[in-house]
């Protein structure tokens, strides 16, 4: 039991740091190619490597099981606009020099997550949460009364969108790759229309001829699908708890990458702001693993 739980300690370390830092340096150092395209290789490429590691898996079953559920393909195409929309976002923050609004929305997306699970599935709210959801309310308030130009919205869509689309996904609880497959192939063909437009007014850096820059878009797709799978596995092996604990590894080195390594702007007013955060996901935190 201890190694199974070392293991899980490990792989969702791996992930949670996968999605901070190496996503991080790789999304930003491929972003002169536009957003919009960057976007279209991350869709693309991802649905690319789910269909070889639901192949390589043996899937395929669990696959036509899950979409002949007329539940499933409504949930699932919503949560396919979600998940789309997420990337978009977080690609877009990447690109234009808004990672630390981007680590904002991911740290207080699991509070957000907890409010989520009170609404909808009745789970018991205790003292210490509800002050944890006061205080994230609270400090998004200060940016909107204070300066809205300062408001990071970035973040804001990035949390929602991440915090609803687990919320989607828990309510059909199915395989966590296949689904994000499914998803995927929803997107494609919204995305391929894209790509064409871009290909024929010549504005696509992908390109056979550069075959060097093309083999490193293809990378989108496991730096997508990779940390994933990291992450989910840790969560099989040692729960929700801990797991919720070790994402916060994910904000913090974005946030250390944005402010330190890419020199982006921080004010004042978000500096109180995000202190405010900190103060509520120590508060989160510090509940979560006296209750687990």
């Amino acid at each position: 039991m201890n190694d199974q739980f070392n293991k899980g300690l490990i792989l969702t370390s791996l992930g949670s740091f996968w999605w901070g830092f190496i996503g991080v340096i790789y999304f930003e150092y491929v972003s002169f190619i536009g957003h919009v395209e960057l976007v279209v290789h991350r869709c693309v490429w991802t649905a690319v490597m789910l269909i070889l590691t639901t192949t390589f898996f043996s899937k395929w079953k669990i696959f036509f099981e899950i979409i002949l559920i007329k539940k499933n393909l409504i949930a699932l195409f919503i949560s396919g606009l979600l998940i789309f929309i997420n990337w978009a976002i977080w690609i877009y923050a990447v690109a234009t020099e808004r990672i630390i609004d981007a680590s904002f929305g991911y740290f207080i997306m699991p509070i957000i997550s907890v409010m989520l699970g009170y609404i909808f599935f009745n789970e018991k709210l205790n003292k210490k949460r509800i002050f944890s959801i006061f205080l994230v309310t609270f400090s998004i308030l200060i940016l909107i009364l204070f300066n809205l130009k300062s408001l990071p919205w970035v973040g804001l869509i990035v949390a929602f969108s991440w915090a609803f689309y687990n919320l989607v996904r828990k309510k059909i609880n199915i395989d966590t790759d296949v689904g994000l497959l499914i998803e995927s192939l929803y997107i494609l063909p919204f995305i391929l229309v894209i790509f064409y437009l871009i290909t024929i007014k010549g504005f696509n850096d992908f390109s056979l001829s550069n075959p060097g820059l093309s083999l490193l878009l293809i990378l989108a797709g496991p730096m997508t699908v990779i940390p994933l799978f990291l992450y989910v596995r840790g969560v099989e092996l040692i729960g929700l708890g801990p797991t919720g604990m070790i994402f916060y590894i994910t904000p913090t080195l974005q946030f250390i990458l944005g402010y330190f390594y890419y020199n982006e702007e921080f004010s004042l007013l978000k500096f109180v702001s995000f202190i405010i955060i900190w103060i509520a996901v120590i508060i989160y935190l510090k509940d979560l693993y006296e209750t687990n």
